[in-house]
């Protein structure tokens, strides 16, 4: 009977005098109810943070090993690969297998998965990202870096397993291979797209086509922008960086759904 969330509603609703309060009862451990908590906190009220978010990230890891990084990162409000840093520096050994944001369990070495992604998208390039996923057990992500990879002409998989990777490498920000994703063809496309109505004559629309140009820089450019983050921002940068990352994501996902349904329908 402890108020998980809504403390301050309760003492409202006494100083009111209020026999009765409408509330949703939820059984569970204690550390279920940390979580909970934790995940109402970042989605109403004052939000918590940075250093709070990461404290619950390392609790909550602790007490639920078994979860993946982006679930963990979806209930405490930071980015999953703060997370997958977190654990490393509290020396998790790591499961084999970790329960994700769906309720599905992967495993932590993910590259029989993304071989077989592979196959599926040598065999057929016009399935969509959540199809592959579905068939092999993978996230779209996953495959979406898989697909992109192939496109490289490189490995399907990252070089050596995820678990011997503790210490990544360092990137050549101003280097051939960042930026690499702004080529002639894909400028040509963006160029197509802005002289394209149905984009250039909305706000939506033109909306999307300033955010493709302001991400349509080379690898000198994305240089400049680096080495001009002040070093005390960094981390915060960061994080904002990964949250953008993971919208881009997302919206990817949707837009691949909608033309799934749409195809289907």
């Amino acid at each position: 009977m402890r108020v998980i969330d809504g403390l301050h509603r309760l003492k409202v609703a006494r100083l009111r005098g209020d026999t009765k309060i409408l509330a949703r009862f939820v059984d569970g451990t204690e550390s279920d109810a940390f979580v909970l908590a934790v995940e109402s906190n970042i989605r109403h009220g004052l939000p918590l943070s940075l250093a709070d978010r990461k404290r619950a990230a390392v609790q909550i890891i602790g007490t639920h090993p078994q979860w993946s990084d982006r679930r963990v990162a979806s209930v405490t409000g930071i980015s999953a690969g703060t997370v997958a840093d977190l654990r490393r520096r509290g020396g998790e050994s790591g499961n084999e297998a970790r329960i994700g944001r769906d309720g599905r369990i992967r495993p932590v070495d993910g590259s029989e998965g993304r071989r077989l992604a592979a196959e599926l998208i040598r065999g057929d390039p016009g399935l969509s990202l959540r199809q592959v996923a579905k068939q092999v057990g993978i996230s779209p992500e996953t495959v979406r870096d898989v697909r992109g990879r192939l496109e490289r002409g490189e490995s399907p998989t990252p070089d050596g397993s995820r678990r011997l990777q503790a210490k990544p490498q360092p990137l050549r920000w101003s280097g051939p291979d960042f930026g690499r994703v702004v080529d002639r063809d894909r400028l040509a496309l963006l160029e197509r797209l802005k002289a394209d109505p149905a984009l250039r004559l909305t706000e939506a629309g033109r909306t999307l086509l300033r955010m493709f140009a302001m991400h349509s820089i080379d690898g000198q450019e994305w240089g400049r922008v680096l080495h001009g983050v002040p070093p005390h921002l960094c981390s915060v940068v960061a994080g904002f960086a990964r949250d953008h990352a993971r919208v881009w994501a997302e919206f990817a996902d949707h837009l691949e759904n909608r033309a799934s349904d749409l195809a289907a329908g």
